[in-house]
């Protein structure tokens, strides 16, 4: 292995931990969207048209 071969795969550990996190709030806040959107009435009904 290179010189270099730790800081590459510790680079590489950290930005897949760094996607990881960010994948995980994202998914975390489309849960919480859902479930306020759920509240209010479907597209089209109860507007008075």
């Amino acid at each position: 292995m290179s010189d270099h071969a730790a800081f590459i795969i510790a680079a590489f550990l950290i930005a897949g931990a760094v996607v990881a996190v960010m994948l995980g709030a994202i998914i975390l806040d489309h849960r919480s969207l859902k479930r306020a959107l759920a509240k209010f009435p479907p597209r089209g009904e109860g507007d008075g048209a």
